[in-house]
């Protein structure tokens, strides 16, 4: 299970592996994890090694302890948790932007009383189409 010529250390090599097994399903929610001693003895490490990576995975929200019952597999993977965290912020945020649907525009080719009276003449002139018509370009 553990590879004790790796580079790794070998407390993130079990860190790493019950993980995975985590998130493949092999150790479902809820699951009970061997004790530590336990767990030392089948891998042939010693305590504190196992303890230290129990430590770093119920830290990160992935085991439970649970005192003298044991330490089991967390109900919600702290990932979930992290992503409903962000969209929640994302929809606030956008929410607070008062982000309205663009409005559709529908304009006819001519333009209006307005805009011709607001308009600057070299505007008007560049709008000017083949016949000498505003408010269709040339085409």
């Amino acid at each position: 299970m553990v590879d004790p010529g790796a580079a790794r250390p070998l407390f993130d090599q079990l860190r790493g592996q019950l993980i995975n097994a985590i998130r493949d399903g092999r150790l479902p929610a809820g699951a009970r994890l061997p004790t530590v001693r336990g767990l030392a003895a089948q891998l042939g490490l010693a305590i504190n090694t196992v303890a230290r990576a129990y430590r770093q995975l119920e830290a990160a929200g992935i085991v439970e302890t649970r005192g003298r019952f044991g330490t089991f597999v967390a109900r919600a993977d702290p990932a979930d948790g992290a992503m409903a965290a962000a969209a929640s912020a994302y929809v606030t945020a956008a929410r607070s932007l008062a982000w309205t649907r663009p409005r559709r525009c529908v304009t006819s080719r001519a333009p209006s009383a307005d805009a011709l009276l607001s308009a600057p003449a070299h505007h008007l002139e560049r709008d000017r189409d083949r016949d000498g018509r505003l408010g269709q370009r040339a085409g």
